[in-house]
């Protein structure tokens, strides 16, 4: 019975974000449509633009070419999105919103630019390491300060970590702008960091190196999702971080201590989102400029990474692998033009992003409009759970709450 149960859950976790992802695949075709172009012939050309086409032995020639080099900014893009998805799963799991992983991230990658670029004759092997210890180090302190207050005071960690994205930002941006302590010493005029030196640079393992290879980084995610899963169910930390997301009044209860499980947690995301930022900036950005700080939504994608991916390590992978596909495969660069215009395509991308986040964090048509479940035998999830669905029971909520601020706050309000 208590297998068939595990069975019963696992296939709700796995079917859920398949359905989720071919509605909104389904519903961006009908966008493609609805501009005068065949969604078959663009959804195919995005496919290839993704160069998951390499895996097809009958690719040959320049096209297999093309579809290797594709495929490698394919997995360059989903590396650090596997980090930051990783780091709001993980605040998840314990029922918080880290939705600062991009603050993290930024924090993260000021260090990693910063020890990357003052250390010119320094141990390669050392080098790496210690840029890496220092950016997750600092993502980590960055992401323990919303922690604290919600341990401490109480202070809601949606309102925190929105407030600390910007001051992340901002700084930064003070830091490299135009005559800021840490611009550049080589290029005056230009508001960017140094430049890291080679012996900071992540080793590539396919590629050019010159043209964005695909580094070391990649396997620095997947050993952070292992050892997220190690932690998750391999440790007295990860029982307590799920007793406390499940019930924090039955945690209390038992001896666990709520206040320091939010701390540890928090800390624990920033230390994901800081390896991301590690992995950006040594594998392939090597410096960092005031508008990458502005636009980037590394660590806001991460939100949809998690969910997409029920907050596990491998659903977290697979959601992010599948962003990092949608991102290189709707490219200028990668998307063929005569099938479909490469700006139009990156908004249909936001748009599956979207309906991705809306679908997989409600459940709505899954289970409860079309009952998938109760209909495959795998039964019907209990509504409102935070162990069913996944996320916590004030994610709806606070994902509301969320974008109403970040709307003032882009606004200036």
């Amino acid at each position: 019975m208590r297998s068939r149960t595990r069975i019963a859950r696992a296939g709700r976790g796995l079917l859920i974000p398949l359905v989720t992802v071919v509605l909104a695949f389904i519903a961006g075709g009908f966008v493609v449509l609805f501009t005068g172009h065949d969604p078959f012939s663009t959804y195919g050309a995005i496919f290839d633009g993704t160069g998951l086409n390499w895996l097809f032995p009958w690719v040959t020639g320049t096209a297999r070419t093309t579809a290797a080099f594709n495929l490698q900014q394919t997995l360059v893009a989903a590396t650090p999105l596997i980090l930051t998805g990783l780091s709001v799963a993980f605040a998840f799991r314990v029922g918080l919103f880290n939705i600062g992983a991009q603050g993290q991230y930024t924090v993260g990658g000021v260090m990693a630019v910063w020890i990357g670029s003052i250390f010119p004759n320094m141990n390669p092997v050392l080098h790496i390491v210690l840029a890496i210890a220092a950016a997750a180090l600092m993502g980590a302190a960055w992401a323990a300060i919303a922690g604290w207050l919600r341990a401490v005071v109480g202070t809601h960690e949606v309102l925190s970590t929105i407030m600390l994205n910007w001051i992340a930002i901002w700084v930064a941006t003070y830091l490299f702008q135009a005559g800021g302590p840490l611009q550049s010493t080589t290029e005056a005029g230009n508001p960017v960091s140094n430049t890291i030196v080679p012996s900071a640079h992540l080793p590539v393992i396919w590629g050019n190196p010159l043209l964005q290879g695909l580094s070391i980084g990649i396997f620095i995610s997947l050993a952070a999702a292992v050892a997220f899963w190690a932690i998750m169910n391999r440790s007295t930390l990860g029982y307590e971080i799920r007793a406390v997301g499940h019930s924090p009044d039955a945690a209390r209860g038992a001896g666990i201590s709520v206040a320091r499980s939010y701390a540890v947690t928090m800390a624990i995301c920033g230390v994901f989102a800081g390896l991301a930022a590690a992995t950006d900036v040594l594998g392939w950005e090597f410096q960092i400029s005031t508008g990458d700080l502005t636009i980037s939504q590394v660590g806001f994608l991460g939100i949809a990474v998690a969910l997409l991916g029920r907050n596990t390590a491998i659903g977290t992978v697979a959601a992010a692998l599948l962003f990092g596909a949608l991102e290189t495969g709707t490219s200028v660069r990668a998307l063929n033009s005569n099938v479909f215009n490469p700006e139009l395509a990156s908004q249909l991308t936001l748009i599956i992003e979207g309906l991705v986040v809306l679908l997989v964090s409600t459940d709505l048509i899954a289970v409860r409009i079309l009952g998938l479940p109760a209909k495959l035998g795998l039964g019907r999830p209990r509504a409102g759970t935070a162990l069913d669905r996944g996320v916590p029971d004030e994610a709806a909520t606070a994902a509301a709450v969320t974008e109403g601020l970040e709307g003032k706050l882009e606004q200036g309000v």
